[in-house]
């Protein structure tokens, strides 16, 4: 069975290829800058990467675009989009509605978009990337794999907001947390790696990247994270706020004259990093430029990780204790400087970073030394296996 992955985040698109029956991948990339004249494709196949700038207004363009690369004469992988037996959607959203991997279909396209609210950036997303799906190969199955699904075991007295309970019982309000595929697939993993039963363990996973979260896994369960009702919440991110005194936002809106819509565009994308710093909404540029001495970029950077290393402390109390630290997400795998900020920041809780095994980029290692009372490793995400393996599963 081959089975296509998609990962439509707020601004790009991650795809795989996946043969279930060897769990190779036979192709894979990811668009980034969705919306922007910069966007750009990177497409892996045959251990050769091709790196192809094409601009892509929005996610509909991106999907057809990159369905095309699979078919490319050039370096194709397949003959026809006819071979393609499934496809799996990373998709980010169903309120209570939806708390499980499911087969998409009508009814759970309309709870996608009654949930566009709660997931502005990325339930539209994933809308458009199942609608293409449905217009190139029509009558494919399809399954929809939940990031919220991971977070369903959080108790309740940490999901709940201290508002009217009148609040969640009328229209659903509390935490849901996302990105939970990640922290699940990582979180497995070190306990495959440390060659331990998860139910023993107590693991901080911290999906870093355009979106980041903070989860706390204890026995191979998540039991808080650090996002919210919506994506939103949590640590700043790259052009996300993250958490704020819920009266900024009134006071902006009465100051600015703003209406419900503009100020969620504002926090959603125009805050976090990129709204202290002024620069580009990357990573990789404003770290670069808080190194060369911008003041903002600084500032900027300095508030995410400090929001990171506060909120694995946090955690601590969460689960009465830390085993492990993970990093993964894009930032979370490949900034050095910024894993090595955020530990240092934990040396009080006897964290202890090794400078020269912190020295990777994308690569499974544990980077903390072996004094360190608590691990720190760098793990990889691999959200699609988990999605396609998911996919295979109810499709069969």
């Amino acid at each position: 069975m081959k089975i296509l992955v998609l990962n439509c985040g707020s601004s790009s698109l991650k795809y795989q290829l996946i043969n279930m029956e060897t769990e190779e991948v036979l192709a894979s990339g990811k668009y980034e800058r969705i919306g922007e004249k910069e966007a750009f494709i990177t497409h892996k196949v045959n251990g050769k990467k091709y790196e192809i700038k094409h601009i892509a207004l929005n996610h509909e363009e991106a999907v057809d675009f990159t369905l095309k690369q699979l078919t490319n004469p050039e370096y194709k992988v397949i003959d026809s989009l006819d071979e393609i037996n499934a496809i799996g959607h990373r998709l980010v959203h169903g309120g209570e509605k939806i708390s499980s991997s499911v087969i998409i279909t009508d009814d759970v396209i309309e709870i996608l978009k009654e949930c566009i609210e709660l997931a502005p950036l990325h339930n539209p997303a994933g809308i458009i990337g199942i609608e293409a799906c449905k217009q190139v190969m029509p009558g494919k199955p399809m399954v929809g794999v939940f990031d919220t699904a991971f977070h369903q075991t959080m108790p309740k007295e940490r999901y709940l907001y201290p508002i009217n309970y009148e609040y969640y019982e009328k229209y659903g309000i509390r935490k849901y947390g996302f990105h939970g595929t990640s922290h699940m697939y990582v979180s497995n993993r070190l306990a495959q790696i440390e060659n331990k039963n998860i139910k023993d363990m107590k693991i901080v996973t911290c999906h870093l990247g355009q979106g980041s979260s903070i989860c706390a896994v204890q026995g191979g369960k998540s039991v808080d994270t650090s996002m919210g009702l919506t994506p939103l919440g949590g640590i700043p991110m790259v052009t996300r706020s993250g958490d704020l005194d819920p009266s900024v936002i009134t006071f902006l809106m009465k100051k600015e004259n703003l209406s419900g819509k503009e100020i969620e565009n504002i926090l959603n994308k125009e805050s976090g990093v990129q709204g202290l710093s002024g620069l580009v909404p990357d990573f990789r540029e404003i770290e670069s430029a808080s190194v060369k001495g911008n003041e903002r970029a600084k500032i900027a950077m300095d508030s995410f990780k400090y929001a990171v290393a506060s909120y694995i402390a946090k955690y601590a109390v969460a689960m009465n204790g830390i085993d492990s630290i993970v990093f993964t997400g894009g930032v979370g795998e490949n900034q050095i400087r910024i894993r090595e900020d955020i530990c240092k920041q934990l040396e009080f809780m006897g964290v202890e970073v090794d400078s020269e095994r912190n020295n990777i980029r994308s690569e499974e290692k544990l980077i903390s030394k072996d004094t360190s009372k608590i691990k720190v490793y760098v793990i990889p995400t691999n959200e699609e296996l988990m999605i396609a393996k998911e996919t295979e599963n109810l499709v069969k």
